[in-house]
């Protein structure tokens, strides 16, 4: 077993990964405070002694307005990004790598459904295009402005800056959180771009933004600096989406522009469990304190009601299967030269295996991680026993207020520490 291919190192760009299994991002609730390289820590380092190859950390903004929950940790100036450096120090000397994911909420930022922020907020939700007609209603009263075309270009030049940042922090590369509904995507998708400049049109104008990003963080941080990038597929109940043969004719185009991996991922047009899959969370019902939190939050009973439906329909739409991204990551991995990374419904050591056979060159598992912190160590190890994590999404309500990133399902809970306190 030690000589397959989950545990040969694979190279992207200056990074040298140990083996083939990643930690892929998910929000740790670490905010964005000075406690926050603590929390981050506490997931990691465990993470990393017991031999994940990759660590991505979860979406940290470029701008603070930018955040979707109150857990997001900003990356806007030089010092919040070396703050975080004890952390990748650690995080290395326990023999992994990390990146670091870069994002903004565009239209989604949490200062547009969380009301005590909205009310703080120093200026209007950034987005690609005007609203959609459709969208309009929950968004009243919020201002929106649609970037122009110097200032998508100045975005650009901002990721450039953020990622020079990270690699004096000790980061191993960035990755561009260009997926899941964020401010990326929504220049990406045509569902929500129908802008008329170089920004807008055809997909290759859409994906544009990428390209410009892309030489920005090579002029600032280095070319051989990794730079990575998710691609999405959407699903969509309505309007135009970004097709399969979409992500894939996009896939090739970050390729030729010089990004060193793809992520290739079938997600909504909307911020809903699409993303994660599974059952629709009833925390809101039995947690107290999610169900305070999200009074807080949006008072107005029509903005509570369209954030538990969005739960709900991500769920009906999209409910859990193992390995769900396995048809696009696979025919991806079939047109580009550059490592593709397979996530999505990944549990068991055979489906790790089965997708470094079906050509993901680095394969990711996520949530299981808040239940077992050694669970690199179990599939590394040929471990293919149920995971503990039983796909009930209870986590995703908690990212989504700001609480810390954990498991919250309190049968998940109960087994994991009995297994802690069985002899062995």
């Amino acid at each position: 077993m030690p000589g397959d291919l989950l545990h040969q190192p694979l190279q992207i760009g200056a990074a040298t990964i140990r083996n083939r299994l990643y930690r892929a991002p998910v929000l740790e609730g670490a905010g964005d405070g000075d406690d926050g390289p603590a929390a981050y820590a506490k997931h990691f380092v465990e993470n990393a002694r017991h031999g994940v190859g990759l660590i991505i950390q979860g979406s940290s903004c470029i701008w603070p307005e930018g955040r979707t929950s109150p857990g997001m940790t900003c990356v806007d100036t030089r010092d919040k990004v070396m703050r975080l450096a004890p952390m990748v120090e650690a995080v290395q000397q326990a023999g992994a790598s990390i990146f670091l994911q870069l994002g903004h909420g565009g239209i989604y930022a949490m200062e547009a459904w969380h009301e005590p922020y909205a009310s703080q907020r120093r200026g209007p939700l950034l987005a690609a295009s005007p609203l959609p007609w459709f969208l309009r209603p929950q968004f009243r009263g919020v201002s929106v402005h649609v970037m122009t075309t110097d200032e998508v270009k100045d975005m650009a030049t901002r990721y450039g800056e953020i990622a020079a940042w990270a690699r004096e922090a000790g980061y191993d590369g960035i990755q561009l959180g260009s997926a899941n509904a964020k401010l990326l995507d929504q220049f990406l998708s045509p569902f929500y771009n129908r802008r008329t400049d170089e920004f807008g049109g055809s997909l290759e104008n859409r994906a544009r933004v990428l390209q410009f990003i892309r030489t920005a963080v090579a002029e600032r941080a280095g070319s051989d600096y990794p730079c990575t990038v998710k691609v999405p597929a959407e699903v969509a109940p309505f309007g135009p989406r970004a097709t399969v043969d979409d992500a894939i004719a996009m896939c090739r185009l970050v390729e030729e522009w010089g990004f060193d991996a793809v992520t290739p991922v079938e997600v909504s047009v909307f911020p809903d469990t699409t993303l994660s899959r599974g059952d629709a969370p009833d925390s809101f019902r039995t947690n107290a304190a999610m169900a305070s939190r999200l009074e807080k939050a949006a008072p107005g009973r029509l903005r509570r009601t369209t954030l538990k439906a969005g739960l709900w329909w991500g769920s009906r739409h999209a409910p859990f299967e193992p390995v769900w991204n396995r048809g696009l990551f696979t025919a991806v991995a079939k047109q580009v030269s550059i490592p593709v990374f397979a996530v999505g419904g990944i549990r068991a050591a055979a489906e790790v295996r089965s997708c470094l056979a079906d050509g993901a060159a680095m394969v990711g598992i996520g949530r299981p991680f808040y239940a077992e912190a050694d669970l690199a160590a179990r599939i590394l190890a040929g471990d293919d026993e149920p995971r503990l994590c039983r796909n009930s999404n209870k986590c995703v309500p908690a990212q989504m207020l700001g609480m810390r990133g954990a498991c919250y399902n309190p049968e998940v809970n109960k087994t994991a520490k009995q297994r802690r306190l069985s002899p062995q």
